[in-house]
């Protein structure tokens, strides 16, 4: 074979290899299962499963008024909720084990105007603040950023546009088995009924080992102050039109156990207080504490393991938004302030029986 025959060969590998790869990059464009480019396509049936790859691309490009932010204690509520209580065309944009620099990301994105240079008008935002994450690091995300789908910069798009996971998970898988995309529903936990149930969750935790010393009393304030200057008060400072619900999830009784072997109760009483502290001056904050919810937080059966409950929690959650049961005063000292709350789950701990408690995890565990 002459040179001229070899490289007309060449070419054409090169013409058909390039043609390839230029297909699937404009069908990965068009389809856009990241949400990058544009909003969804009408009929298009999106597998929404990947909150690092997919939340800032809904938050950039969908319609909404309302967000809900946080970590897998947000999974669980439907946004079609939000509809029926309150009006609210409503986005979830959960990240599971989310750090303070995690909503902050996000929370740029909402703010950010739609390509057409209309400005989001973002009414409500409802936060899950999880008391044992605010005190690290400001800079920290619990899993590394895909910075080609947060940023503007459109030549690190190849990482998108030329995905082989993107182009057979998000786009040719769901045009061979389509499914009708159910947004409310996105990012909910596996669990399923019969996991939610004392003796799943008794036998898949590990109780905390005894510490003997205890913990400073205020050894997470001066991290999470630091989270909340850096991470949460300059969305709320700088948004004044929209209002923040802010709630404390109502981890369990075992999560409480925990605490109190690794001799850090005062520690975390403290941390509560402080993040009221912080942030119960704003006019435009509300704060909810459901960690006193002593039937819910005591009765193992509401949890699938030691943090995580049922979605009739979440309903819960969303109708106490409205009614204003577990506001927390701005008065700390009020019968609901958040000293009262505070003072609440003491009485609860120290009327729980612990002692059974460890004997059955005892029981699982050695």
């Amino acid at each position: 074979m002459d040179k001229k025959k070899i490289l007309r060969h060449l070419i054409i590998i090169l013409a058909v290899t390039f043609a390839f790869l230029a297909g699937c990059a404009a069908l990965v464009y068009r389809v856009d299962p990241f949400f990058h480019y544009h909003a969804p396509l009408k009929d298009f049936p999106y597998v929404v499963d990947n909150q690092l790859t997919q939340n800032p691309g809904m938050a950039e490009h969908m319609e909404y008024d309302s967000v809900i932010l946080g970590s897998s204690m947000t999974v669980n509520f439907e946004t079609d909720w939000f509809e029926e209580l309150y009006g609210l065309n409503t986005l979830k944009l959960s990240y599971s084990s989310a750090y303070p620099r995690d909503i902050s990301n996000i929370l740029e994105k909402i703010y950010e105007p739609y390509d057409d240079g209309r400005q989001k008008d973002i009414k409500e935002v409802y936060l899950g603040l999880d008391i044992i994450t605010y005190s690290g690091d400001v800079d920290e995300t619990k899993y590394p950023i895909p910075g080609y789908l947060y940023d503007k910069n459109p030549l690190n798009d190849i990482n998108y546009l030329l995905n082989k996971d993107v182009l057979l998970e998000y786009v040719l898988r769901p045009m061979v088995d389509p499914e009708p995309t159910d947004l409310s529903h996105v990012y909910a936990s596996w669990w399923t009924e019969e996991y939610y149930n004392e003796e799943w969750v008794l036998r898949g935790h590990d109780p905390a080992p005894v510490n003997p010393v205890p913990m400073e009393d205020h050894a997470f304030d001066s991290g999470i102050e630091e989270n909340l200057k850096i991470n949460i008060i300059p969305y709320i400072e700088g948004h004044p039109e929209t209002t923040y619900h802010i709630f404390f999830p109502p981890y369990s009784i075992l999560f409480w156990n925990d605490v109190l072997l690794d001799n850090r109760l005062n520690a975390t009483l403290n941390a509560y207080r402080c993040v009221c502290d912080q942030l119960s001056g704003y006019d435009n904050v509300y704060l909810y504490y459901f960690p006193a919810e002593k039937e819910t937080v005591t009765d193992l059966n509401n949890y699938a393991d030691y943090t995580h409950y049922k979605p009739d929690i979440n309903r819960y959650m969303t109708e106490c938004f409205g009614n204003g049961t577990d506001l927390i005063s701005r008065d700390k000292n009020d019968e609901n302030g958040i000293e009262g709350y505070l003072k609440r789950v003491e009485e609860m701990l120290d009327g729980y029986d612990f002692e059974t408690l460890n004997k059955k995890l005892a029981e699982y565990h050695g």
